[in-house]
């Protein structure tokens, strides 16, 4: 069985808020491809309300704390980052799309030049109607970011967006975070993506 140690970096929808069950996406694509020979270990280094600009302070030191120092046969990286970017304060966005863009630059370079990298796009933020398309608005940004720097990119804002368990299950819950069933839904998306399976023993 392979040993795949994998950093998943990035805000409280990585961390897995309002999930019932704990698991959040990183739990549910690391328990799935268990069945396929590949012993996923997930470190979760999800911090609730972090922008791309919190994330790119920390994440070289958390990542090589793990990464560096705990053997196992391939190593990986997965961000997952954008939506707190684009939360007004005081009438302007935490993170200008601008500097988000320059933050992605830093950490998918810095991340891609030593491992395997994948960018998951931010999911659907439904409770401000403002601020989801804004944060629609920044996926594309960080798409060609991806691209330009050959990494995978996955597009969640759309079918989260169309998905009924990620809508009630943010609607049963504070609005923003989804419940079980809706972590389900985008862990669904990121187990059928090609870029994970080949990852994950697919």
């Amino acid at each position: 069985m392979q040993d795949l140690r994998l950093c998943c970096v990035g805000d409280s929808f990585t961390a897995g808020a309002g999930d019932e069950t704990a698991l959040g996406w990183p739990g549910r694509v690391a328990a799935a491809a268990w069945p396929r020979g590949v012993a996923v270990t997930a470190y979760n280094l999800g911090v609730r309300r972090d922008t791309s600009a919190d994330i790119r302070r920390r994440a070289e030191a958390e990542v090589l704390a793990r990464l560096l120092a705990t053997g196992g046969d391939a190593h990986a990286v997965v961000f997952c980052f954008g939506a707190n970017d684009a939360t007004f304060e005081d009438g302007l966005p935490r993170v200008p799309p601008e500097a988000s863009r320059d933050n992605a630059v830093a950490l998918l370079g810095w991340s891609a030049a030593r491992w395997p990298t994948l960018l998951l796009g931010p999911p659907p933020v439904l409770h401000d109607a403002a601020q989801d398309a804004r944060v629609a608005a920044l996926g594309p940004v960080l798409a060609a970011v991806a691209a330009a720097l050959e990494v995978p990119f996955l597009p969640l804002h759309g079918p989260l967006s169309a998905s009924h368990a990620w809508r009630a299950g943010a609607a049963r819950g504070d609005g923003v975070h989804p419940d079980a069933a809706g972590y389900a839904a985008m862990a669904a998306l990121v187990e059928a993506w090609p870029a994970w399976r080949r990852l994950s023993g697919g």
